[in-house]
């Protein structure tokens, strides 16, 4: 399995010796490898939650007038979110590395999507670039916080996973997209259908507590979507941005972001893939490894 951090390990310790006696099978098994992988993926997301919970706590409570604008404000919040996550060692710098690119290659598409009008922030504050205050990049920075650390809490394993090489180039095609559909036709379904037919064999093993599981790659794709797409609704909710059609009045974001951030996903999943190779599913007839994770911490 993939190194934790340190505190991962004491709170795995801990996790581990609370969950000894948890029964085998039954009903109370099924219900703690659910709980438990509500637990990781809670775990997994920390560094999105809290900035979610920053922009949320911003537009309830964040003064009127004050010296420090609001943009301003949530990019120190980002920062030091940042800071706190490396010096709790809730992230390790191997993973720090594959955040920043995360991070660079977001804003970059921000900074275009501004200036096309897809969507527009509010122009106070000074920490910015053009029209893209610089917590903007945080958010893209978040999703890769995310993909880095499930990828270890939840020791993922991948069966007739594609050449890395096809995965690249279908993920620079994708990136491209954002940009070029401005100018020439979208293919957003044409790379759909090419996600599908790359990625449409490969099957995910992953261990939640005692046992593995297996899911269509796939299908992760259009879950964790779903999830960033509900996290968007509540950022758009708050202010952090908005869309054209949302100037005039809050509403939530149509389902067709949906395949965006879908098609982000694949983008996410390749660069992780480059830092972290990955690795087939153990034989079935391989000896069973001593599980001492049941918490999902590492």
């Amino acid at each position: 399995m993939r190194s934790s951090t340190p505190l991962e390990r004491r709170i795995d310790e801990r996790a581990h010796r609370f969950l000894a006696t948890a029964p085998a099978n039954g009903a109370r098994a099924k219900l703690t490898e659910f709980i438990v992988f509500g637990l990781k993926q809670g775990w997994a997301c920390i560094f999105g939650a809290a900035l979610l919970a920053v922009l949320m706590a911003a537009r309830l409570w964040y003064p009127d007038g004050t010296g420090l604008a609001r943009n301003d404000f949530l990019t120190v919040a980002a920062v030091v979110i940042q800071i706190l996550m490396v010096a709790f060692k809730l992230e390790t710098l191997r993973e720090l590395r594959v955040i920043v690119l995360f991070h660079l290659v977001g804003t970059v598409m921000e900074l275009f999507k501004t200036d096309m009008g897809s969507w527009s922030y509010g122009a106070e504050g000074v920490l910015r670039i053009w029209a893209v205050p610089l917590f903007s990049g945080f958010m893209y920075a978040a999703v890769g916080s995310y993909m880095v650390r499930v990828y270890r809490l939840f020791d993922l394993r991948f069966a007739a996973y594609p050449r890395r090489l096809h995965t690249a180039v279908l993920a620079a095609a994708i990136y491209a997209n954002f940009f070029t559909h401005h100018y020439l036709w979208d293919l957003r379904w044409v790379l759909l259908a090419a996600v599908v037919l790359i990625f449409g064999r490969c099957v995910m093993h992953f261990r939640v507590f005692r046992r593995e599981f297996r899911m269509p790659l796939v299908v992760s794709f259009l879950l964790v979507a779903l999830f960033i797409w509900l996290a968007e609704n509540i950022a758009t909710w708050s202010g952090a941005w908005l869309y054209p059609s949302q100037v005039d009045g809050w509403h939530p974001v149509g389902l067709e972001k949906l395949v965006a951030w879908f098609l982000l996903m694949i983008i996410s999943v390749v660069l992780v893939a480059w830092v972290y190779k990955p690795r087939p599913p153990e034989p079935e007839n391989a000896p069973r490894r001593e599980v001492r994770r049941p918490a999902g911490l590492r």
